[in-house]
């Protein structure tokens, strides 16, 4: 590429022309809105990378080459203009600009520092848009979707290394966030938690075979903790009406005058680590801390039966009420209608509604005594016998979180669909696809990107990671680019450019062609 701006512009006038031409030329007269569509696209794309090269060349021709004091005070003179590449969303590029350099002090290239350049080659917008995709399919389907449709070839290596160096502040930005407002905020604060395992890569790679024995597997799996914290209004319902919305297939009669809209939680932060149940208790309670207040009036933690779970969050949590998650509470009622009854059996459904009420009105005690009946009969067997002693335990273990009569009047959520739905979308669906294994260092860093995805925060972690970046690289923040176009927006042309040079920044200042 030619480091003349004039020659650029030039040939950035004559490309714009012809797009002109593509558009409404004689060719555009008969031909198809997909080829003018993808046509124009690739045009587009080309022009855009020939005007970020002229900003690039311009910007390097305003620098000046005149000597440098350092904060010493020392001198360093212009060395030579070096060339630098940039990977760009519309493609491949260079620029020079100009290098300081004295043997014994030092160099430095101050242009870099006014764009705001990362260490690499890549782009901010090509390194936030690979990382979206690849937080939400394969590396390999991300490095197609980019070539497919921008022209791009960036490898999988490279996406991850980006994903590794990007996902280092996510910590770090979370800390210094503030919590939601409590005018933004409900009355009960809930926090919910569960493990989904994640296939890693072995260690020590085995013999291949050719196939596995009974109950081998090619690889391991490590658990990742979900945690999730969020606010809700409190919705009382009563035992019937929550079995009605479980076990009624049929859409319920209510009228709009006695129909209220159903409560949902307010801002979720969702994590996920597979550093083990206590770090991901411990961040958790970290976030729990921002979101104490007076507007909190009750605290919920939802867990599925899990004991290690259960015992570190009574530990953690000593001031949150702990619930028993109905939905598991409920499988282990469809297990023990499955063994009496058969899979297929009609029965099942009012068998398990049945039981399901009378848990939820708290006559659980009633439940679990009379599985033990049913599990001493003499005609009950070995396999229903071990179905019906499995519930029991389970009921009689968790009778401590299974008050659903309070929660309920209290108008406490019972079920954990949050942390089941995070465990499932967040973790298996990007996690578990065929065939994938991870190393622990590659699946913490996908998650946490993920994590700022899915609590909307992923604008404000690149920008929170662009100003940490440009301070730990050249040692002062950013300006901030919306607060100077204001202002120069605001003044006359006549003064822009003082304003331009007063505010010491160029990070707007792209002089206009003739």
């Amino acid at each position: 590429m030619t480091s003349n701006s004039q020659e650029i512009i030039q040939d950035v006038r004559a490309q714009f022309e012809h797009l002109l031409d593509f558009v409404t030329g004689e060719q555009a007269r008969t031909a198809t809105a997909d080829h003018i569509e993808r046509g124009l696209f690739k045009l587009v794309l080309s022009l855009g990378a020939k005007l970020l090269h002229l900003f690039f060349v311009m910007r390097s021709q305003a620098c000046s080459r005149q000597s440098l004091q350092t904060a010493a005070g020392q001198t360093l003179p212009h060395h030579r203009d070096t060339p630098r590449a940039y990977f760009s969303i519309f493609g491949k590029l260079s620029f020079e600009r100009p290098y300081f350099y004295r043997q014994g002090i030092g160099q430095q290239i101050p242009l870099d520092a006014e764009l705001s350049l990362s260490e690499d080659c890549y782009s901010d917008l090509l390194r936030e848009v690979s990382e979206y995709l690849g937080g939400y399919t394969v590396y390999g389907k991300t490095a197609d979707i980019l070539e497919r449709l921008l022209g791009l070839n960036l490898s999988t290596r490279a996406l991850q290394q980006n994903m590794a160096q990007d996902a280092a502040e996510v910590e770090a930005s979370y800390a210094q966030k503030p919590p939601p407002s409590p005018m933004n905020e409900a009355e009960s604060l809930v926090i919910q938690a569960d493990g989904k395992g994640v296939p890693m890569v072995l260690d020590t790679p085995t013999e291949p075979q050719l196939r596995l024995g009974k109950g081998e597997k090619r690889g391991r799996k490590k658990e990742a903790v979900v945690t999730t914290v969020y606010t809700i209004a409190a919705a009382p319902r009563t035992p019937e009406e929550v079995v009605a919305s479980f076990f009624d297939p049929s859409p319920r009669a209510q009228s709009p005058a006695t129909a209220s809209p159903r409560s949902k939680p307010h801002p979720k932060h969702i994590w996920a680590t597979l550093d083990g149940k206590d770090a991901a208790l411990s961040r958790l309670s970290q976030q729990v801390m921002l979101r104490q207040g007076e507007h909190i009036q009750h605290k919920v933690a939802l867990c599925d039966g899990c004991e290690a779970l259960q015992s570190r969050i009574a530990t953690q949590f000593s001031d949150f009420a702990q619930v028993l998650d109905f939905i598991h509470a409920d499988e282990y009622l469809w297990d023990v209608a499955n063994s009496l009854l058969g899979e297929t059996s009609e029965q099942r459904l009012d068998w398990v509604s049945s039981r399901a009420l009378q848990i939820l009105s708290g006559q659980t005690p009633h439940v679990i005594a009379d599985f033990r009946r049913l599990a001493e009969d003499t005609h009950t067997t070995a396999t229903q016998r071990k179905q019906l002693t499995t519930a029991a335990n389970y009921f009689e273990r968790n009778l401590p979180y299974i008050d659903y009569p309070t929660y309920l009047s209290n108008g406490w959520p019972i079920a954990s669909g949050v942390i089941e739905g995070a465990c499932r979308h967040f973790v298996k669906d990007r996690c578990e696809l065929s065939g994938m294994r991870w190393n622990q260092t590659g699946a913490e860093n996908l998650l946490r990107l993920r994590a700022v995805a899915e609590n909307g925060d992923w604008d404000a972690y690149h920008s929170y990671r662009k100003r940490q970046r440009h301070i730990r690289l050249y040692g002062r923040s950013v300006p901030n680019p919306q607060a100077i176009e204001i202002q120069i927006m605001n003044t006359s042309p006549t003064v822009r450019e003082q304003v331009i040079t007063d505010s010491q920044t160029k990070y707007h200042q792209l002089p206009l062609a003739a």
